[in-house]
């Protein structure tokens, strides 16, 4: 089968294929009041060439959209539905070293993610981050002062 996959690119008389976009996952959010606006978000989403799965929560004002897409042209197709969009700004607090940050806490975020911003992710020449790596499980002179 592989040596036949490889001469079949030689030996092709059709025109030449495109390459495929990287399977990815895209996070926008929309703003989403009735059901009636998931519906249209997902519907149109969903017609898209490449889309394998689309999930919208409108709770979270979140539709994340699954397949072989451009993140701009599922932007775009979202807010062709008349709704205010953009991509996902938010990440998890757990995920983050300084999560109260001035410019990272948001209200608006929803409940568990703040802003994902530069200053949340800590400074390596930090004093507190080189004595908290100093005893670390995952440096491996941790223990040479012992």
């Amino acid at each position: 089968m592989g040596a036949l996959h490889f001469l079949s690119d030689y030996f092709s008389v059709s025109t030449p294929k495109q390459k495929r976009k990287p399977m990815q996952t895209v996070e926008i959010k929309v703003k989403m009041d009735c059901e009636g606006c998931e519906r249209r978000v997902r519907s149109s989403v969903s017609n898209m060439k490449g889309v394998k799965q689309v999930e919208v929560n409108r709770k979270e004002s979140k539709v994340t959209v699954t397949g072989y897409v451009d993140r701009n042209k599922v932007l775009k197709k979202v807010q062709s539905t008349g709704k205010r969009a953009q991509f996902w700004p938010y990440i998890q607090y757990n995920l983050v070293a300084y999560p109260y940050v001035a410019q990272a806490y948001d209200k608006k975020a929803p409940s568990g993610y703040v802003r994902n911003i530069v200053q949340t992710l800590p400074s390596p020449n930090a004093t507190d981050e080189k004595i908290t790596t100093l005893f670390s499980d995952d440096n491996p002179n941790a223990c040479s002062i012992m």
